[in-house]
């Protein structure tokens, strides 16, 4: 009994299903971000890029979620390709009850398929630590029933494992003309654990059974870039006008984000907007035999009925500046799901990027010409 009232305590301090299921943060800024949406990214400036971002998700609730990244890549000639580094952290819960932190390197091969078309192929290794702070949880033997939470519990909290850590590897292509980009990622095709399996409760693993599974994430992207006003083809001159529509859809652990987007650059301005929906697998009951006997699987796992269901989700305004190396951007996500924004606070998203001047000269390699934001 004291373990269902924990689960519903920490449900109810903010840690989403989809969270603590183990899925992976997201970002509304998909470009600003490039390493965390496609590995094959790394090095498509050509020149050293640092990315920097934050993330505040549903401010106005308890147990906000705040997540921030970090990145470098470029492009080096004498290994045909570009390499990235990149460390994201995410925080969950009231006061960070729930933590991740991961680090990750990934090179990208680049192939001239033809004068005016070039293809990225790239693989990510990434360390990844999930801890849980035991103390600031709530316990059944806590609650008094006239005075709320008065007393101390006495849950054994000192011998609960209280993080796990895991090695995966990702991998990503990306294809582009002058034009047109598209792209595919699978991140965490193989994890390996390195922690203990036997995890008291489910909040570490995102499992019933305590044990660590692969979090399989697929991400497909494709957009264009158009010129409806150019003064120079070599540089970007103020007053350029250019548009960018794109599409990027992910998918992990039953849920299937659509993402539909604009860009209109009026240089050194861009805005942009998007609209995210989704289709998520609903659990509705147990399954249960002619009897009325819980199906479980070999591992012992209740087997649930699973449906299908539409959710809009988000409509996301982004504002972006850029001047010489810099580029600075704003955006705020609208929920326009049944969790209205007076409840949530919506989203709010800044990032900051540094293009580097390369070191020295490199060969005439065109670089992507997707959004920054």
């Amino acid at each position: 009994m004291q373990k269902r009232i924990l689960i519903l305590l920490v449900a109810l301090l903010g840690l989403s299903t989809a969270r603590v299921q183990a899925q992976d943060p997201m970002f509304s800024q998909f470009y600003a971000n490039p390493l965390f949406l496609n590995p094959a990214m790394a090095g498509t400036n050509i020149c050293p890029r640092l990315a920097f971002n934050f993330r505040d998700q549903w401010p106005s609730m308890p147990g906000t979620f705040l997540t921030y990244a970090a990145s470098y890549d470029e492009h080096f000639d004498k290994i045909y390709g570009g390499i990235g580094v990149q460390f994201w952290g995410d925080r969950a819960g009231e006061g960070g009850i729930l933590n991740t932190y991961n680090a990750s390197v990934m090179y990208s091969f680049k192939v001239k398929v033809s004068k005016k078309f070039n293809m990225r192929f790239a693989l990510q290794a990434a360390f990844q630590n999930k801890s849980l702070d035991w103390t600031k949880l709530t316990f059944g033997d806590m609650i008094d029933p006239r005075y709320g939470f008065v007393y101390t519990t006495n849950e054994n909290i000192g011998n609960y494992i209280n993080q796990i850590n895991t090695l995966d590897f990702s991998f990503g292509f990306l294809g582009y003309t002058p034009h047109v980009y598209f792209g595919f990622a699978a991140k965490h095709i193989a994890t390996l654990s390195l922690s203990s399996s036997k995890t008291p409760y489910s909040f570490l693993t995102g499992n019933a059974d305590g044990k660590f599974y692969d979090m399989l994430k697929f991400t497909a992207h494709v957009g264009a870039n158009f010129d409806l006003k150019r003064k120079s083809k070599k540089e970007t001159s103020f007053g350029d006008i250019s548009i960018s529509p794109n599409f990027i859809f992910e998918h992990q652990l039953g849920f299937n984000y659509f993402n539909e987007g604009l860009y209109m650059k009026f240089y050194p301005f861009t805005l942009g907007v998007w609209f995210r929906h989704g289709l998520i697998y609903k659990y509705n009951d147990f399954v249960r035999d002619e009897n009325g006997t819980i199906v479980r699987d070999t591992l012992g796992i209740p087997q649930m009925q699973i449906s299908k269901a539409f959710n809009t989700d988000a409509i996301i305004f982004m504002f972006g500046l850029e001047y010489n190396m810099f580029k600075i951007a704003y955006s705020y996500d609208l929920t326009v799901s049944r969790l209205a924004s007076a409840t949530t606070g919506g989203s709010h998203e800044v990032s900051l990027q540094l293009l580097l001047p390369c070191p020295k000269k490199r060969k005439a390699i065109k670089d992507l010409k997707c959004p920054s934001f």
